[in-house]
């Protein structure tokens, strides 16, 4: 697809987080900007699972929360405990006095980035595809612009680039942006769950209703089972021709590293035996095992994939590419956003949620900026993105220690407190939450701590 040769705005990925910057740029009526990916077609990839209120808040704001909404599912509560049994049950109805969406809404990431496009192309946006970017470099005739160049040969010059374009961002690194764990205090060693095998995958029993939204902790690992909504379903079979009859679920299982690297693929026979060993009883495809008396099976793999559970933060979310000039001139603005920005473990599903919100919050900074430029220097009008970004990263870096912390409470080590006390620090972990998690005060700051609403 032929690009345009000038923009005022480039935004670079199209991915939930870019096509939420671009649908904040239209709602606050900007529309010079242009949107490409370096994809021929969104990834069919699942990724991400659960938006939470905080994210919905600022999606309505730019008259996409509904259409979200309307595909996924409302889960009122998230169960953890054991292999065999519950010990804490996290209600997301404490939510209710502070916010119009008290509950996690089951959509994946996937689905929400078809929704989003959707949502662009209908405002009359074109995200020009395949479109991957290879240099950037100021403008000759004026240094504050820059020149993006494109795998094809193509180049189209803007006055601001956004780079939405992921954790291996392009733009960041041309930029030379430093790209590194915060270090939060809370390292390597805090957590046995360095890597995660995923997948959406059926049981050969169909509902497994037992299994609405739960979380199993064991020792070395941690087993999560949701349901995933029916309008997936659709959704796939729209878009791959397949029909899948049965409830897909997303399973999430941490591997011990002693267990070796997980397979870039992980297959079913693998899928299942981590199951059958970190996973509720009740989903055992061994009968004797299940207290059903009878095996649950994977059927089906839909998608699967692995994941490592590193952090990194971006040294700033702002900066201007060098001119090369001798002068105080001022390059081009580059922006970053999503997981060129940030990234850390996908505990508590805050990843997407805070891209988002980052992406929802841009748009209107990015628009400030320009109408600022109008009127003011250019240094002084930085002030505002300046600002902003600051802000952000201070969130960026919240979620970063928060995710670490829970990382390392639900992947803590099978081993005793210490000579002196010889209990295993698991059984104790699953004791106090057990105790802790029957007292509301403690509910109500687990669940708000998870929902976003605290750090919007």
């Amino acid at each position: 697809m032929s690009l345009p040769q000038s923009t005022g705005t480039l935004i670079v990925g199209a991915g939930p987080t870019g096509l939420a910057v671009a649908l904040s740029l239209v709602h606050q009526g900007f529309r010079d900007f242009v949107i490409v990916d370096g994809l021929a077609k969104g990834e069919n990839n699942s990724r991400a699972l659960i938006i939470h209120a905080a994210t919905l808040e600022a999606l309505d704001t730019i008259g996409c929360g509904d259409a979200l909404i309307s595909k996924g599912t409302k889960v009122s509560s998230l169960r953890a405990g054991t292999r065999t049994n519950v010990f804490m049950t996290l209600q997301f109805s404490h939510l209710k006095p502070y916010t119009r969406h008290p509950y996690g809404l089951i959509l994946p990431q996937v689905f929400t980035e078809h929704i989003l496009g959707e949502t662009l192309a209908s405002s009359g946006v074109t995200v020009h595809r395949p479109c991957r970017v290879v240099g950037m470099k100021p403008n000759s005739d004026d240094v504050k612009l820059a020149d993006v160049t494109f795998e094809d040969g193509q180049v189209i010059t803007a006055k601001y680039i956004v780079a939405a374009d992921g954790a291996h961002s392009t733009i960041r690194t041309i930029a030379g942006i430093g790209f590194v764990d915060p270090k939060s205090g809370l390292g390597d060693n805090s957590t046995t769950l360095a890597q995660l095998a995923q997948a959406d995958v059926t049981f050969d029993v169909g509902d497994v209703e037992e299994f609405e939204f739960r979380g199993v902790a064991v020792p070395n690992s941690i087993f999560l089972c949701v349901p995933l909504p029916p309008t997936f379903n659709e959704f796939l079979a729209h878009e791959t021709g397949k029909t899948i009859d049965r409830r897909i679920y997303r399973i999430v299982c941490g591997v011990p590293i002693a267990d070796g690297p997980v397979p870039h693929s992980p297959s079913k026979e693998y899928l299942q035996a981590l199951t059958d060993k970190f996973g509720p009883i009740g989903l055992s495809s061994d009968p004797s095992v299940n207290p059903s008396g009878k095996p649950i099976c994977i059927k089906d793999v839909v998608w699967t994939s692995r994941f490592r559970t590193h952090s990194s933060v971006a040294d700033t979310f702002f900066t201007r590419l060098p001119t090369g000039d001798s002068s105080d001139a001022l390059g081009a603005a580059i922006l970053l956003v999503g997981d060129a920005a940030h990234i850390h473990s996908p505990a508590g599903g805050q990843g997407m949620n805070l891209g988002l919100r980052d992406a929802v919050f841009l748009g209107e900074a990015l628009t400030k900026h320009i109408k600022a430029t109008e009127t003011r220097p250019l240094t002084e009008a930085d002030a505002i993105l300046t600002t902003f970004v600051a802000e952000r990263r201070s969130r960026a870096l919240e979620v970063i220690g928060f995710t670490k912390t829970l990382l390392a409470l639900v992947g803590m080590r099978d081993e005793n407190v210490g000579w002196w006390l010889p209990i295993n620090k698991t059984t104790l972990r699953n004791w106090f939450v057990w105790m802790l998690g029957s007292l509301s005060f403690v509910q109500m700051q687990a669940t708000w701590g998870v929902s976003g609403l605290g750090r919007r």
